[in-house]
């Protein structure tokens, strides 16, 4: 898997397999349906038979119909047989799509079902060293290459083969040395073809990347235009825009002229081919050796082949990238979590008191193996007591909660809740004993009453009220147009940050689990919106094992213990005003927040 990168740069387009193993995904998904493949098959064989009979109808009507004086009988009936031959093709071919179409679109809603599923299982350690946009586009972008090889491509593929191989064969009965002519001039017709597509398909890459720099540069330019104004670049941005628009009219001019030369070549070769078998075919009609309808039969039949061998060569690079595709996905589907429950896992008290102890930890990032997060770190808390976690950016505070939550395993050390290693627990059975206020109250696209009974689904409407009166959120939820059915907005646009974090306050409450984590709910709130959340706080604190990081420091005053770290380890511990007075560094960090001192951020 590829390494995280800017989330906001273009996800890249799979590259092509170097052959089709990885399409084995795609048929055991499908194999799950036998009976549409069944039907899809019978559909595809009617459909490539019917194609191949339409030029033996027309040797029929011309040798039949037309030969027998021209009686219109006579060749009504023939014309009945082509009419009937054309009817079983439509026929055949709505079939044809329909259950091919309706494979595509299962296997691809299975695949995005099945690759979800395990993408849930994952650590948050697996999205931090692989980019959610690039997995986002493998459950888009691949998927879709994939609805296309399963509803399309080789549906394509196996009609033309059929046809090729079928077409051959009649042309063999129709006129064996004509045939041997065509065989060979086929690979003459399709060689430079091929290799012209591949051309064409790599500028006209070139050229839409070309087109995609202009749409981007457009984008940033328009949504700077108080920058750009403001600094006088007019000028420099619209050169900058002519270099790009000129650049992408190169890159066209050698489209056009690749597609223009490719457009004579396939002309003069296709028709040249036909005119030549017909010129062919034509001597050998007025010797007596072959009959019109044969002919006639012959060239419709020669240019089906010749097509069914052109589309192959086509589809086989499209096969590829489906191929290509399919092993992405197949990476997702066949990753395992690195946090998973063990093969027996321990039961945790019942109830879960609350005590939570990191005994000798060491721990590193699997993102930054040479940087210890904590270093040989010990702590105790005991049920109901609120700890506060201080100490500047970088020393380790927001470790403890990924390994409180078990989103993490330390390489040195234990962490236990009430006695029981975390290692040795399922890891939902933990964490429904634990309750989360981010520092960023993120919510989601959904309704006000989804965002808050996301911490008990099971939550009544009462239940959800009582959670939102503790938590200052009532008033505004009242106020919504629809109340808790108002649909938010992208992580909760349609509310204020500090609205956002009472809700992210409720739905704690509603999970009214033994063990609170908050990282520091205050610290990017006004002062109206700090108060009404820290009055929500300490409702929530009361009856709970409770860990505070702390950013703002005259949050933790109230805290029954204040940890103090750095670098990975506790330094100081103890009471706010005994730790002012010590002089060490929390006094410092004090007194630059309460001194109103600028000072780095801290986290």
């Amino acid at each position: 898997m590829a390494s995280q990168s800017d989330q906001s740069a273009t996800p890249p387009e799979p590259k092509p397999a170097r052959s089709l193993g990885p399409l084995r995904m795609i048929w055991q998904a499908a194999l799950a349906y036998p009976g549409k493949l069944a039907l899809a098959a019978l559909a595809l064989m009617i459909t490539a038979g019917a194609t191949l009979a339409i030029p033996s109808g027309f040797k029929l009507i011309i040798d039949k119909g037309f030969a027998s004086g021209g009686n219109p009988d006579d060749i009504g009936r023939w014309f009945e047989y082509l009419l009937m031959i054309v009817v079983v093709l439509a026929i055949g071919t709505a079939l044809r799509f329909y259950f091919v179409s309706w494979l595509g679109e299962r296997v691809v809603a299975d695949i995005r079902l099945k690759v979800q599923a395990n993408l849930l299982r994952m650590s948050p350690g697996f999205f931090e060293e692989n980019s959610p946009n690039e997995i986002s586009s493998r459950m888009t972008s691949d998927t879709a290459l994939i609805e296309q090889v399963v509803g399309t491509t080789v549906s394509v593929a196996l009609r033309n083969l059929i046809m090729g191989v079928g077409g051959v064969a009649y042309l063999f009965t129709l006129a064996p040395k004509l045939t041997l002519a065509l065989v060979i001039a086929i690979p003459l017709i399709v060689l430079p073809i091929v290799w012209f597509g591949r051309r064409l398909r790599n500028v006209s890459r070139s050229s839409q990347d070309r087109v995609a720099d202009v749409g981007a540069m457009v984008a940033e330019v328009l949504g700077a235009m108080k920058i750009v104004q403001a600094f006088n670049q007019e000028s420099r941005e619209e050169a900058r825009f002519a270099g790009a628009v000129e650049s992408t009219f190169t890159t066209a001019k050698r489209r056009i002229l690749l597609r223009a030369a490719m457009t004579a070549i396939i002309i003069t070769l296709v028709f040249g081919a036909i005119t030549m078998l017909m010129w062919q075919g034509a001597i050998g009609v007025a010797e007596g050796t072959i009959s019109g309808g044969t002919i006639a039969a012959f060239v419709l039949t020669g240019g089906l082949v010749a097509g069914a061998f052109g589309a192959l060569t086509e589809v086989y690079g499209d096969l590829l990238r489906g191929a290509g595709a399919a092993s992405r996905l197949n990476e997702l589907l066949n990753e395992k979590p690195t946090i998973a429950m063990p093969a027996r896992p321990l039961e945790l008290p019942s109830p879960v008191r609350g005590k939570l102890a990191f005994e000798n930890v060491t721990f590193r990032y699997p993102t930054r193996p040479e940087v210890s997060a904590l270093a040989d770190f010990s702590l105790t808390v005991e049920p109901g007591e609120t700890v506060a976690i201080v100490g500047p950016s970088g020393a380790g505070k927001s470790t403890l909660f990924q390994l409180a939550e078990r989103f993490y395993d330390p390489q040195v050390g234990a962490v236990k809740l009430d006695g029981v290693p975390l290692t040795a627990v399922d890891p939902a059975a933990i964490r429904r004993n634990m309750a989360l206020v981010p520092q960023e109250g993120i919510l989601f696209a959904a309704t006000a009453r989804d965002n808050l009974r996301y911490g008990n689904w099971g939550a009544s409407d009462a239940e959800i009220w009582q959670a939102a009166e503790n938590a200052n959120a009532a008033d505004f939820l009242r106020e919504l147009p629809e109340g808790l059915d108002t649909y938010l907005g992208e992580r909760g646009a349609r509310l204020s940050g500090g609205q956002r974090q009472r809700m992210a306050i409720a739905r704690a409450l509603l999970r009214d689990a033994p063990i609170l984590l908050l990282d520091e709910a205050t610290s990017a709130l006004d002062a109206e919106s700090e108060r009404l959340v820290q009055q929500a706080l300490e409702r929530l604190m009361a009856t709970r094992t409770t860990l505070v990081i702390a950013h703002r420091l005259a949050t933790v005053r109230g805290a029954d213990r204040i940890v103090v770290m750095d670098g990975g380890r506790i330094v100081e511990t103890g009471k706010h005003d005994a730790l002012s007075r010590a002089g060490g560094l929390y006094a410092r960090l004090a007194a630059l927040q309460f001194d109103e001192v600028p000072s780095e951020p801290v986290k």
